[in-house]
């Protein structure tokens, strides 16, 4: 017996504009589609659909009944949020053949400390948000960890070979690529910058500045 969570859907008719009355009732339109069956539009309860999604993450595996008929393992494939109140607007369904891999994007979260942030004052950088990976179904993971802790000065620098990546699980990105630093505070860097500049334009600077006054004296 699955252990999936499980998702009540109802073959939707309304279409177009006009579903805004059925988000008005509490229903949530949404789509089904992939392997050859035709999308098909469906609707959720918008309630049921709050609490899965709280109990799951991106690329979860949900098994979604729709008219009563037999469950199937779809792959939350997409949700979408109006841009300022964050409301669920849509959600995307993708059906999944459990012995067939899928490549997907995959969301980077951030855990340990960094030095160069709590005791520098610095501020991280996210060089890029997400990563794609391909796996079967059940293996795809809802995210990759990136232990920012070796991030010790301004000059270290993650890559993506430093994400944690589970065994049965392969990277599609390049390992090699750039995908997290820490900038130093801006009054810092403008200040190295200063020390930084030649002598020779510094004194340049300063016979500018004396010559200015010398023709505001004539």
């Amino acid at each position: 017996m699955s252990t999936r969570p499980q998702l009540a859907a109802d073959h939707r008719e309304i279409t177009g504009k006009k579903v805004a009355e059925l988000r008005r009732a509490g229903i949530l339109p949404a789509v089904v589609y992939g392997h050859g069956h035709e999308s098909m539009p469906i609707q959720i309860d918008a309630r049921e659909f709050g609490t899965l999604r709280r109990r799951v993450g991106r690329n979860a595996l949900v098994d979604l009944q729709v008219d009563g008929g037999r469950s199937q393992p779809v792959l939350l494939h997409a949700v979408h949020e109006h841009p300022v109140t964050r409301l669920v607007l849509h959600a995307d369904f993708y059906i999944v053949k459990m012995t067939e891999e899928m490549t997907v994007d995959v969301p980077v979260v951030h855990v340990g400390e960094s030095l160069a942030i709590e005791k520098l004052g610095g501020t991280l950088l996210h060089l890029r948000d997400t990563i794609q990976v391909r796996a079967l179904p059940a293996d795809l993971p809802s995210a990759l960890e990136l232990d920012i802790s070796s991030l010790d000065s301004f000059e270290a620098m993650l890559h993506v070979s430093d994400l944690r990546v589970p065994e049965r699980v392969t990277l599609l990105t390049d390992p090699t690529e750039p995908i997290a630093r820490v900038q130093q505070p801006r009054a810092e860097a403008v200040a190295e910058e200063a020390e930084a500049a030649p002598e020779g334009e510094a004194a340049e600077g300063e016979a500018g500045a004396a010559g200015g006054e010398e023709s505001g004296e004539g």
